[in-house]
């Protein structure tokens, strides 16, 4: 072989050596960066997507918002005749992390969208309230933002899930009216079912509207895991509580329970309870919630005292109202677990 054919074999073989590494390396990052052939990401259920939506805590770990770099807490101002109170700023507020006071980094008081479940008593002991009941459920829905979305759960001796989120409330409306009343009252696993079923909500701002008149008398889960459960979330507890005059009331010691449970997880939520005698006024006081959720202070702050060891920390809201006005209510969420990691 002459030496002229050599230095040409040699040329060739340096530029199919060049193109192999051209190739390999026009081949690599394809398979690093995701391109419109690449297979859909995980469904919401999948373990995989769960772990990235960090909003929308599971009952059992992280509660609150947790990532902790900043909590935020919905609260509520009423005057001594129970009337919302709007227009303060940031400065009449106060926010206390295991009694150190915390600098508030974020303040709002915008109308925005939320994702509420209703739960929805059709135990036989409603029969005579379940009328009223679901105009109250009605109202409530009428007086919402196109941007909310509704999920309805409705129990007797086990939970329904009727319909899951959806922003068409009147899909939810038309399956209220055909529920009846009937059976024993399994309200907390209702509760619980509920707690689970916000996780799927699209919205930061989230609450369970509990329509029901009485205590538990048919769940499997006990008032501690419910209780825990609503600790652990970030989801504000609205009940509406149908309780006989008490010199009427011949009710089991579970049933007579009922009011003091709903109202300890609406005040552990920052959420509230409405007791009604009368049926008739359930209709305005399912509005007076859907206008008091539209109606709240959201603050945020980061805690300068975050331990990361699990322990429930308890919260305390402080106002200082402006000059001239009555003594003011507050109502918000009483604490959250630290974060482990």
């Amino acid at each position: 072989m002459t030496a002229g054919m050599r230095a040409r074999l040699q040329h060739a073989a340096c530029r199919l050596g060049a193109l192999a590494c051209a190739v390999a390396l026009l081949s690599f990052p394809a398979r690093r960066v995701p391109g419109k052939d690449d297979p859909a990401p995980p469904p919401p259920g999948d373990k995989a997507a769960a772990q990235i939506r960090v909003q929308q805590g599971a009952i059992h770990p992280a509660p609150i918002q947790v990532d902790v770099n900043i909590v935020v807490v919905n609260v509520t101002v009423t005057d001594p005749f129970d009337r919302i109170v709007t227009g303060l700023d940031q400065g009449n507020f106060q926010v206390y992390d295991e009694k150190v006071e915390q600098q508030i980094v974020t303040f709002s008081t915008e109308d925005a969208p939320i994702s509420v479940g209703m739960i929805f008593d059709s135990s036989g002991s409603m029969g005579d309230k379940i009328q009223k009941s679901k105009e109250a459920a009605l109202q409530f829905f009428k007086t919402s933002n196109p941007q909310d979305e509704f999920m309805l759960i409705n129990f007797s001796e086990r939970p329904n899930l009727i319909s899951g989120f959806t922003s068409k409330f009147e899909n939810v409306q038309d399956r209220l009216i055909f529920v009846k009343s009937g059976g024993k009252t399994a309200l907390l696993d209702a509760i619980y079912l509920g707690l689970n079923e916000c996780k799927k909500a699209t919205s930061n701002r989230k609450a369970l509207l509990v329509i029901s008149d009485g205590g538990d008398n048919h769940s499997r889960y006990t008032e501690n895991d419910v209780k825990r459960a609503v600790k652990e979330s970030d989801v504000q507890i609205y009940a509406v509580g149908i309780f006989e005059p008490l010199s009427a009331r011949t009710r089991t010691p579970e049933e007579a329970r009922g009011p003091s449970l709903l109202a300890e997880l609406a005040e552990v939520s920052g959420g509230r309870m409405f007791s009604v005698e009368d049926a008739n006024e359930l209709p305005d006081i399912a509005e007076k919630i859907s206008i008091e959720l539209r109606n709240q202070y959201v603050i945020g702050y980061k805690p300068s005292n975050l331990v990361r060891d699990g322990r429930w920390r308890r919260i305390r809201v402080k106002l200082n109202p402006p000059r001239g006005l009555p003594p003011l209510q507050v109502y918000a969420r009483t604490g959250y677990y630290a974060p482990t990691q």
